[in-house]
């Protein structure tokens, strides 16, 4: 049994797909799942509550912890402790392996390019938080207590992906043939992973027992692009003309005052101050694995709003 915490968001939607092949036997679980491969148990449970957590992870040879919480730091900082902790000690009572999708918050600001040693240093309350349970994690498995393994992804893109600011400021713009909006500096180069990718990923790390016991980055084309090229690469396959604007800190600041998004997205903006850019070698060599390049990503991303 492969079970999905987690499972109504994109992430999870690509893991279940993926697992499919590897298993006839896949738990999605949120507050409200539904199908995604046509024959998948599906159970209700708040993963604030460790005894519906329990009841989940019960029966589970692979548990994936793949869940979303609100982008707030009030809401990380009182719900993430408490989901990690349910989740370690739900897979310790039931023997469970776990994996857990993670992000690149705890590397914080970069002086060269993102890999699995890349120490945690971060500067954001955001990654302060993430840095604190995926070290509670790292210490578990340190002491032998579960096996576990991290999957970590940079920002995401790929079809019906809206919770990333490419969504909506360069997909869905450029489809309502607007200006596409880019954040601070549209020269530097960011790296994406394409959310297809970072759940086969997932589901590959999860069917292979060798995986356990490390962190991988996942699968994430090399040739990464500026923010300008990026769009320039999104206008030319919705084959609409580059126009495009770029807002700088100060009128992202003030736009949130109005919008709370906005708003917890603003010590994030580091990471378009400078090369962003995040190395999956390890998981490539490890699984001989060829990410998908952007030109084709963008493309598949498109059709999604066509």
């Amino acid at each position: 049994m492969h079970t999905i915490l987690g499972s109504t968001g994109i992430i999870g939607f690509h893991t279940a797909k993926a697992l499919a092949s590897y298993s006839k036997k896949v738990r999605l679980v949120s507050r409200n799942p539904i199908q995604i491969n046509g024959n998948d148990e599906l159970v209700k449970a708040n993963l604030l509550d460790f005894s519906e957590v329990k009841e989940a992870v019960k029966g589970s040879e692979v548990v994936y912890l793949l869940v979303g919480l609100t982008y707030s730091v009030e809401v990380w900082k009182r719900e993430w402790p408490i989901v990690m902790t349910n989740v370690i000690e739900a897979c310790k009572l039931h023997n469970a392996k776990l994996v857990f999708f993670d992000n690149v918050y705890s590397y914080g600001k970069m002086n060269g390019i993102m890999t699995e040693e890349t120490p945690f240093n971060p500067c954001s309350r955001k990654g302060e938080i993430r840095a604190e349970v995926v070290t509670q994690l790292l210490e578990e498995m340190k002491w032998g207590n579960i096996e576990a393994a991290i999957a970590r992804s940079a920002d995401f893109y790929g079809p019906k992906t809206p919770n990333t600011f490419i969504g909506p400021m360069v997909f869905e713009k450029f489809s309502k043939k607007q200006k596409a909006q880019w954040l601070v500096n549209e020269n530097y180069k960011h790296s994406f992973t394409y959310t297809p990718d970072a759940g086969l990923g997932c589901a590959m790390i999860g069917t292979t027992p060798t995986a356990f016991g490390q962190t991988w980055h996942l699968p994430t084309h090399k040739d990464v692009l500026t923010g300008r090229e990026f769009m320039e690469l999104t206008a030319m396959a919705f084959a609409a003309p580059s126009r495009f604007q770029v807002l700088p800190k100060w009128s992202i600041k003030m736009a949130g005052w109005f919008n709370p998004i906005i708003k917890e997205s603003y010590e994030m903006l580091y990471q378009l101050e400078e090369d962003y850019i995040f190395s999956s070698v390890k998981f490539e060599e490890a699984f001989k694995f060829e990410p998908t390049s952007y030109k084709r990503g963008v493309v598949d991303t498109v059709a999604s709003y066509l």
